[in-house]
């Protein structure tokens, strides 16, 4: 009998890794495309070449901080003791169907409060549910997207025709690097023919998605292998080294329709939005995770891109007549999505080349980028600009309602199925 039970629990644990490794590679097809869209969008770099990128540096972000948030999914959500073998597999295989199921969709899935949702199912049926710490954790899902909302409608609104006109980059034709894989070992290239400026650009926007790169693999290699960590299945060293293997596999996969989502899809993004929706979203995700948060970087990344465009785009009018037009008053513009897709990277499998801004010449700037960057009148609050993008190119409201609703479904999928399994359990 005992002989059996063993048998039952490693096979159990058996199919947990498999379970995780499943988990990883969603988590990695969700945040390679949050941390590097903005600089597959903007020809920074090849989608092949952010999938190496984004590997390199979610480990380092795993292997250092990333070890307190593992500590608080597997110890302290709930009490460690429930997660048995059986636990542990289905709260990773709800995780992962939610965000296959996002991913399928092309949508940057929230893989942190996926994950804590299913954490939390188990919780509620088993009784072991850390209650504060779930209200710090709810309060901090709160106040994060707020935080990039708000920071990226200032910045789009106040700040960034001016930061344009001083440090506009324009959009590259050829990525900045690319990875050659002529020779027998693969091996980076540079492009060369790129104006100083640009290169500094570009420069900043892959280092600020490394930058988010290590931000994910802090927050999101817990999503993985905690409940493999909570039961001792794992210890945390090759539990990391487990979901950043994963994780990897999933960004040079799956991850190819979340870059294409958030670098085309949400709004335009040229380099300098790209800088400032890096940074906002690495910065929130590495302070929370410093403080042992689990916290969604698809969130507070996308949130600040929906500020931004929004920003941007409501740069026509003052706060007065925001206030008093309403909705019947202003014509329902026409969104669509074709006005908002940038060309397809070049060199990208299956996609051909776009004849618009694709064949601009190396470093010139499309669109209100090409006029600030000469130097000429930033327009004023209020002031309509003949040569400001329209505000259908800024800011897609089907775009940004299809997120936000799959933000939603998804972690609230985890909870419910977790939940109903092991209340049937118990």
């Amino acid at each position: 009998m005992r002989t059996e039970r063993k048998h039952v629990a490693e096979l159990l644990i058996l199919v947990g890794l498999l379970v995780a490794v499943f988990v990883g590679y969603n988590i990695g097809g969700s945040s390679t495309g949050v941390a590097f869209g903005p600089a597959v969008g903007s020809r920074a770099v090849r989608k092949v070449t952010a999938g190496a990128l984004f590997t390199v540096f979610a480990f380092l972000g795993a292997w250092t901080i990333g070890r307190k948030v593992i500590t608080t999914m597997s110890t302290e959500i709930i009490n460690a003791a429930a997660f048995t073998p059986a636990a542990s597999v289905g709260v990773l295989f709800f995780t992962g169907l939610a965000l296959l199921i996002s991913n399928l969709y092309g949508v940057p899935a929230s893989t942190s409060m996926t994950a804590v949702g299913a954490i939390v199912g188990l919780g509620l049926a088993t009784g072991t549910l850390n209650t504060a710490l779930m209200f710090t954790i709810l309060s901090a899902w709160i106040v994060a997207p707020l935080i990039a909302v708000f920071t990226g409608v200032f910045i789009g609104r106040y700040l960034y025709p001016h930061l344009d006109a001083k440090f506009a980059f324009g959009r590259l034709t050829n990525p900045l690097i690319a990875i050659d894989t002529q020779g027998r070992l693969p091996r980076l290239s540079v492009n060369d023919n790129v104006a100083p400026r640009d290169l500094i650009g570009s420069a900043l926007v892959v280092a600020i998605a490394c930058y988010m790169g290590f931000s994910a693999g802090a927050s999101n290699a817990a999503n993985a292998v905690a409940p493999l960590v909570g039961n001792g299945s794992l210890d945390p060293s090759p539990a990391i080294l487990l979901a950043v293997g994963a994780i990897s596999v999933g960004g040079f996969t799956i991850a190819r329709r979340t870059l294409a989502t958030v670098g085309n899809d949400v709004t335009n993004m040229p380099i300098l939005a790209a800088l400032i929706v890096s940074t906002v979203g690495a910065t929130i995700i590495t302070v929370l995770s410093w403080l042992g948060i689990p916290a969604s970087l698809a969130v507070s990344t996308t949130s600040c891109i929906i500020g931004l465009g929004w920003g941007r785009a409501s740069r026509a009018r003052t706060l007065a007549e925001i206030a008093k037009q309403s909705p019947a008053d202003e014509p329902a513009p026409q969104f669509t999505t074709g006005a908002l897709k940038l060309p397809p990277v070049e060199g990208d499998e299956g996609v051909a080349a776009s004849p618009t801004v694709g064949e601009l010449a190396e470093g010139e700037i499309p669109g209100p980028d090409r006029q600030h960057a000469s130097g000429d009148h930033v327009s004023s609050i209020g002031e309509k600009d003949p040569e400001e993008l329209s505000a259908e190119s800024l800011f897609d409201p089907a775009a940004a309602a299809r997120i936000v609703t799959l933000w939603a479904i998804t972690p609230t999928m985890a909870v419910v199925g977790s939940y109903g399994l092991f209340s049937l359990l118990a």
